[in-house]
This record gives structure tokens, C-alpha cells and sequence, in this order.
């Protein structure tokens, strides 16, 4: 059965707002043990940049082994 590509669109989002949320609590612990001066602010577009990256690469690869295990021929 073929994913449609909300659905693929679906599944990416949220698995990227749990790691969104994950990485949040990362980058502030890592932040702390290295003595970075990361406000919350900074924290959050920091996250927001890589989770924007993962969403766009979630949905390429998923469509990529849709098409390929489902391609005619």
C-alpha cells in the first residue's frame, strides 16, 4: 500500500516536533556543560533552523523509498 504524501508530509512533522522539543532540552544542557551564552531565544531559532532542515530531509527520503518500492518495472 502507497503512503500518500500528506501523509508522509503527517509523519515527518510529527516526529520532528518531538525532536524539536528533544533538542530543545539538548542545546540548553549542552550549552550549560560548555559554558555557552544561549538564551532561550537563541535556543529556539537554533532548534527551529535544524528542525526546518529535518522536516524538508524526512520528506525527501521517505518519498525517495516510496517511489523506489513502488516505481512500475
Amino acid at each position: 500500500m502507497r503512503q500518500t504524501r500528506f501523509a508522509s508530509f503527517t509523519e515527518a512533522v510529527t516526529s520532528t516536533i518531538i525532536g524539536f522539543i528533544l533538542s530543545m532540552f539538548i542545546l540548553a544542557a549542552v550549552s550549560w556543560l560548555w559554558a555557552l551564552d544561549i538564551d532561550l531565544t537563541d535556543n529556539f531559532l537554533i532548534t527551529s533552523l535544524f528542525t526546518v532542515a529535518s522536516v524538508v530531509r524526512s520528506y525527501l527520503v521517505r518519498r525517495a523509498f516510496n517511489w523506489y518500492h513502488h516505481r512500475d518495472g
